[in-house]
């Protein structure tokens, strides 16, 4: 299959350096293995939202040459998609709503004190979460640079949330609907999302879809050792020094430029990276 690769930033504030590397890096292996490599807006929470994020993330992939191969998907766009799988799911009985405060939970050390998912209540008042129930499992699951992962999954404890009590849609429903919607069969992403993949293998299969190949990279991390984060007061990405961040985030992804060509123009930097992409390459944090 061709691949399909994507880059899927929240627009809680504008593009900082870790997420610059993380943008970076699933572009470059999308090129290095002439696919196709597409951007989606995580805008699921209005209340995390910073006002014009999203287009000024565009915008700054854009000043360094990172611009995706087919128009933004918007996720605030895709209730549509996102019911149509909670439909689904519900039909197939691996979905139950659940009252339960995460205080409650955290009491009866993850067990629903409701009896949510042994005796369902759809007639209940809302608020109300939608939970996908997962069963015991003990496997393994295989990433591109980090081998062979564990796969431990507790059922009831480690049931996730696919639809908030405030009716937002959560990050596991949404990644793998859209995933599956736009045929992404490959993601590059930080290492800081590998524990969530359990969860999403786990909904590929309830959705009936084949999973996609997965790639998990350190993150950058600030003088704290702390992910560089926008919580963790990451400055915005200077769009004026597009070829410097060029320079720094491929030496943070292990593929630090030629001498000559240290801030060079960003597409003879891009073109370089290219050709010299390895993923078994030791990383650098």
């Amino acid at each position: 299959m061709a691949y399909r690769g994507r880059f899927a930033p929240s627009p809680t504030g504008p593009l900082h350096f870790g997420s610059l590397v993380a943008a970076l890096a699933s572009w470059l292996d999308a090129r290095a293995h002439c696919g196709t490599w597409l951007v989606r807006i995580e805008d699921l929470d209005p209340l995390r939202e910073a006002p014009g994020a999203a287009q000024r993330i565009l915008d700054d992939l854009a000043a360094h040459q990172l611009i995706p191969d087919e128009r933004p998907w918007y996720q605030s766009q895709r209730s549509e998609g996102y019911e149509a799988a909670l439909t689904r799911l519900r039909e197939a009985d691996q979905l139950y709503p659940c009252s339960c405060s995460r205080s409650e939970l955290n009491v009866h050390d993850g067990c629903h004190p409701r009896h949510c998912r042994e005796q369902p209540d759809w007639h209940q008042t809302e608020p109300f979460a939608l939970r996908f129930p997962v069963e015991d499992q003990d496997s393994h699951w295989q990433d591109r640079v980090l081998g062979q992962q564990p796969l431990r999954l507790k059922q009831e404890k480690d049931d996730a949330v696919l639809r908030r009590k405030e009716g937002f849609y959560a990050y596991h429903l949404a990644v793998v609907v859209d995933d599956i919607a736009q045929g992404i069969n490959q993601v590059v992403r930080g290492q800081d999302l590998a524990d969530l993949t359990p969860i999403h293998l786990c909904l590929y299969q309830a959705l009936g879809e084949q999973p996609p190949a997965y790639l998990h990279f350190p993150v950058v991390c600030n003088s704290k050792g702390q992910k560089l984060s926008k919580q963790a007061g990451a400055l915005a990405i200077d769009t004026s020094m597009a070829r410097r961040n060029t320079t720094r985030a491929l030496t943070a992804l292990a593929h630090r430029p030629p001498d000559a060509l240290n801030d060079a123009p960003v597409d003879q930097q891009l073109e370089w990276a290219i050709n010299a992409w390895n993923t078994t390459k030791p990383r650098n944090s």
